[in-house]
């Protein structure tokens, strides 16, 4: 059974992989770059400041440091403990491939995922109590991570796996924001205003 969903993991990227095109291919290669997105965090930023209070950002801030520095060494722990190929490196299907980009490490699983999934929900959970539309921020991590397929960098399960544990690691670490938050007793900007 393992042996069929490996097969089919390999097919699907190989089709995913291959729909790319000579004009795309330029534009996926940027945007697999996570610092090239700084115009959407500044967004994120002051979107942020304009509903809670600078302490709440601040713990917001040091919440995410200690969420990445968690998931990047929770996803090399795995990926070196399973050492699957990505795959522009396994010969088996690099011929069936377009191959724009390699990379080194194993594959399994995504840290592009994780880390992209993991952190826009625990700032969803924040802010979808002030914004209607917040669940629009998840575009960022799904393009984000659909780019290392696109690139043959990741199979789609190790994308697949990537955002399950991001959404398992970021809840948690929101449960983790949630309780400082209020150990601390900090208010947002609306809360705040009322009391005065």
């Amino acid at each position: 059974m393992l042996e069929s969903l490996i097969n089919k993991d390999q097919q699907l990227l190989i089709y995913l992989n291959n729909l790319g095109t000579d004009f795309w291919d330029p534009i996926f290669m940027y945007i697999t770059h996570q610092i090239n997105w700084w115009p959407f965090f500044v967004i994120l930023i002051f979107l942020l400041l304009k509903k809670i209070s600078l302490k709440q950002f601040g713990l917001l801030v040091l919440v995410l440091a200690l969420f990445f520095v968690f998931t990047d060494q929770m996803t090399n722990v795995v990926k070196y403990a399973v050492a699957r190929l990505r795959p522009v490196n396994d010969p088996d299907i690099l011929p069936h491939l377009r191959y724009l980009r390699g990379a080194n490490s194993p594959s399994f699983f995504s840290g592009h995922a994780s880390n992209s999934m993991g952190s826009i929900l625990l700032i969803f959970l924040i802010m979808k109590k002030y914004y209607k539309y917040a669940w629009v921020i998840f575009f960022f991590p799904l393009l984000f991570a659909y780019t290392r397929i696109y690139l043959a960098l990741h199979y789609p399960l190790d994308i697949l796996c990537g955002y399950l544990f991001g959404l398992a690691s970021g809840t948690l670490f929101y449960f983790i924001f949630k309780y400082f938050n209020n150990k601390f007793n900090l208010k947002d900007k609306q809360q705040k205003n009322a009391f005065h």
